[in-house]
């Protein structure tokens, strides 16, 4: 808990804020979304990790004085978006505050000319898009998460959404941002095309150098046409090399993802299409078959991947859609098809593009089941140049593959390299009383350490767009070596009482 001081001082200096100690609020904060929190649900244990207080301010005006208290008080603060985040960058302590920016959500200045808009952190995803799309723009921002995530919170993670390909990540989007520091000043970092620019250090960094307040977006016209594709590959590796040809050749599709055999296969079935009644199982099957499965992962795993067993899968499939105004679609997408057509590339039509397109938010609602059924599910993205991308494939899926059952897309492609976006699941026996979650716990951390090491070992990056919080962190070191240093000695800077969501990042 705040010392006493603090906590007094709590109700009498921050009075102006509305401001909750109630246990139902707290314990809903207690976390993001991050999947071993949800082994210990599925246990009973709600939350573990309660913050003192949460607070909600609706201005910067509001945010400056609640950090320059917090600053004079050595109170630790969290920002919290919407809380969808999958790496534990919310995981706080009885003795913080966690800072719900969700009221701070108004349009600042709009230029439909530009076009940009300048829009506070709390904005959510759907009626941003919702309210540009009314205007005929679109930020063009598009993450799985877009239902339950922030405009803020996808700056301070580092998003990218499904059209990356065309529009970017979201850095590429962000024109300026206004940041309070850990000491309650206000700083606006503009993107600067010459000179030294701060705005790099601060997308990206999870709350732990301020409290991100609005930011300046890039606008696009909204697509007035759209052109669908789908290819068949016989393994995963050609596949990866058609998409590399196709954005080396300066196409740029918006959304391009390979599936590796196993996930192909599942995506031609129809099984990524819209989610049926809860019945205790995993997406496509029984629970009782789920847990046989998972028994012996190394096992399926060696199966599913050799080459046998991809052709009886029917290789893997490469989803393309581009879109644009006029018949600029079409005609790219003609340009794709006669190169992909080239590389042993086998045209399957529209209908796999359409399909995804249709339930490309669905996937985010599937994981309940298949905790309910004794298991769990994760997912792990990481990125590399096209020349370390097979090492980095191969390397992490055999260090999962020894604990959990994996599969794998590509997507966020683009001319130097690609993102590889691995799905596992896994199990543990149940212990006499029934329970599963120390047994699962193992195997979950186990096969993290395990791909973290190997993804590092490949020359890959850990994260491509979830961020680190504190399920990568311990990691970092050894892939950022002296930048880590750096980071620590800029977090000195903006927040030198290290105040701001201490101990994600591992800083």
């Amino acid at each position: 808990m705040l010392n006493p001081s603090a906590a007094k001082a709590l109700e009498s200096d921050l009075s102006f804020l509305k401001t909750s100690l109630d246990d139902a609020d707290r314990a809903m904060y207690a976390r993001d979304l991050w999947p071993r929190h949800h082994l210990a649900v599925r246990a009973g244990d709600v939350a573990a990790h309660k913050p003192h207080a949460i607070v909600w301010p609706t201005s910067t005006d509001d945010v400056v004085r609640l950090v320059k208290w917090a600053h004079q008080n050595n109170v630790s603060l969290v920002p919290f978006g919407a809380g969808s985040g999958v790496c534990a960058g919310v995981l706080p302590t009885p003795d913080v505050i966690i800072v719900d920016v969700k009221q701070m959500d108004r349009w600042r200045k709009f230029d439909p000319n530009g076009p940009w808009l300048d829009v506070e952190s709390g904005h959510m995803g759907v009626p941003l898009e919702e309210k540009l799309n009314r205007k005929g723009l679109t930020l063009g921002h598009f993450p799985s998460s877009i239902l339950c995530s922030t405009s803020g919170g996808w700056v301070a993670a580092r998003s990218a959404g499904q059209c990356s390909g065309y529009y970017g990540k979201i850095e590429d989007m962000i024109l300026d941002l206004e940041l309070v520091t850990g000491t309650g000043e206000v700083v606006t970092l503009p993107r600067r095309a010459e000179g030294r620019s701060l705005l790099p250090l601060i997308v990206g960094s999870e709350g732990t150098l301020g409290i991100i307040t609005s930011s300046t977006f890039r606008l696009h016209p909204v697509p007035t046409a759209r052109a669908f594709g789908a290819w068949s590959f016989p393994t995963t590796e050609e596949g990866w090399e058609a998409m590399r040809a196709m954005f080396q050749s300066g196409l740029r599709p918006a959304v391009s993802r390979l599936y590796d055999p196993f996930d192909a296969m599942l995506a031609k079935q129809g099984k990524h299409k819209g989610a049926k009644k809860p019945t205790g199982s995993a997406p496509g099957l029984g629970a009782l078959a789920l847990r046989t499965l998972l028994k012996r992962p190394g096992f399926v795993n060696d199966v599913l991947h050799s080459e046998w067993g991809g052709k009886l899968m029917g290789g893997a499939m490469l989803v393309v859609i581009f879109e644009g105004e006029g018949d600029a679609p079409a005609r790219s997408m003609e340009q794709a098809r006669a190169m992909l057509e080239k590389i042993n590339g086998s045209y399957e039509g529209e209908g796999p593009a359409q399909n995804w397109l249709k339930h490309r938010y669905s996937v985010s609602y599937r994981q309940a089941p298949v905790f309910a059924s004794g298991a769990f599910v994760d997912t792990m993205e990481v990125a590399a140049r096209w020349s370390s991308l097979g090492a980095l494939y191969d390397g992490v899926r055999r260090a999962l593959g020894e604990h959990v059952f994996v599969m794998a897309h590509m997507s966020h492609a683009y001319p130097d390299g690609c993102c590889i976006y691995f799905s596992f699941a896994g199990s543990g026996a149940p212990d006499a009383k029934g329970d599963w979650r120390e047994a699962c716990e193992t195997t979950y951390d186990r096969a993290w350490r395990a791909a973290l090491k190997a993804a590092v070992d490949a020359g890959g990056t850990l994260a491509h767009h979830h961020g680190a919080g504190r399920s990568k962190a311990p990691r970092l070191p050894q892939e950022l070596g002296v930048g880590l240093d750096v980071l620590r000695q800029v977090k000195r800077v903006f927040d030198p009482k290290g105040i701001m969501n201490p101990g994600s990042l591992g800083i």
